[in-house]
């Protein structure tokens, strides 16, 4: 009876363990056969380059297995290193990945990028909002925090992690209809294309903008912002539906 009680015990223990965390950067069986492929191998930039350019941007690095932006000399200030992945355009996909960002940070995630010469990657792109939602100068109004659609829709419930901590942001989009979830809760939906969406931007502040008045496009870039913060992105990984 006393080595039931202390198996069972020893048990307890082992199981108030955490089951160790997947490898960064890698697939599962299940996720291959899922039909998931990565979009970052954690050691280069393969596939990735600056927007409207044919070089990757200088101010990124691999730092611990995961993509890094650095702030400029004036933090909030980019240095011109949006990037994209340009191996591949998008239609309808699953998208997740995991971010965390410094004290005060702000950058963005953004799908159905088309480039435009002379034109920023948001200028056309719906942008996910990446954000410290504690101290950065961004954080008044509600879909200007992290998860949102930036500018439009707010997250809701709000519940992204602090600086320094690692958050996962998975976006899907079938057929126009689009979905937002933020450390496994669904925080934000719409439609693409719509009566609702025009609506939306009119009370944006890409309401004058041609790239957002016109579209988006129904397939474009996956890209990733320099807003002039460190920031950094893994297990950035895609599947088409």
């Amino acid at each position: 009876m006393k080595r039931v009680v202390l198996f069972s015990m020893l048990l307890a223990i082992v199981c108030s363990f955490p089951v160790a965390a997947q490898t960064a950067n890698t697939l599962t069986a299940k996720e291959k056969s899922e039909g998931w492929t990565l979009l970052f191998d954690g050691k280069s930039f393969d596939g990735w380059r600056k927007c409207n350019a044919t070089e990757m941007a200088d101010n990124w690095s691999v730092d611990d297995n995961a993509m890094k932006v650095a702030r400029g000399e004036k933090a909030g200030s980019g240095q011109g290193g949006d990037i994209l992945f340009a191996n591949k355009k998008f239609g309808n996909f699953e998208l997740s990945i995991d971010w965390k960002i410094e004290k005060g940070g702000n950058s963005g995630i953004f799908y159905y990028i088309v480039e435009y010469p002379g034109q920023p990657i948001y200028y056309a792109a719906p942008e996910v909002q990446v954000l410290d939602n504690w101290y950065a100068g961004d954080n008044r109004l509600t879909n200007h925090l992290a998860g949102s659609l930036y500018d439009m829709l707010s997250a809701l419930p709000q519940n992204a992690r602090p600086a320094g901590e690692w958050n996962t942001i998975v976006i899907r989009v079938k057929d126009g209809h689009a979905t937002h979830t933020q450390n496994g809760v669904k925080v934000v939906e719409y439609t693409l294309w719509t009566p609702e969406w025009y609506a939306l931007v009119a009370k944006s502040k890409f309401k004058d903008w041609p790239g957002f008045k016109e579209g988006p496009a129904r397939e474009g870039y996956i890209g990733l912002q320099d807003h002039g913060y460190d920031c950094w992105f893994r297990n950035i990984k895609i599947r088409e539906l």
